[in-house]
């Protein structure tokens, strides 16, 4: 009997932090860094962003854009050290590392979403 293997599972959070990153974080950034503070557009308030937060569905969307893409970076920095670095020998370290700080750190959103 094989072990069945959780790669495919890995490889699709790989994914879909990588589209998460490329499509969403752009559009934030756009308006939060540049748009916002430098008067091209009329910023929300903080009352509006408030009540828009600790709205449900708004700290769904907030918890998969900081989760997937730490996914992501876990996924490739585990390659980047296998393939770059050479140390495959350390793979059960390098996969705790990599995905136990993808983990801890949706943890952490999560708790500061919902704290909100």
């Amino acid at each position: 009997m094989s072990k069945r293997s959780n790669e495919p599972f890995l490889w699709l959070l790989f994914s879909a932090g990588g589209v998460v990153s490329a499509l969403l974080m752009p559009i934030h950034l756009l308006l939060f860094a540049l748009a916002f503070p430098l008067g091209w557009l009329d910023g929300p308030g903080y009352e509006k962003l408030l009540v828009l937060l600790r709205h449900p569905m708004t700290r769904v969307y907030l918890l998969v854009l900081c989760s997937l893409p730490l996914f992501h970076w876990a996924h490739r920095f585990r390659f980047t050290l296998y393939d770059g670095l050479q140390i495959k020998h350390l793979s059960e370290f390098i996969n705790v590392f990599c995905y136990g700080g993808a983990t801890v750190g949706t943890v952490v959103a999560a708790c500061l979403l919902w704290s909100i």
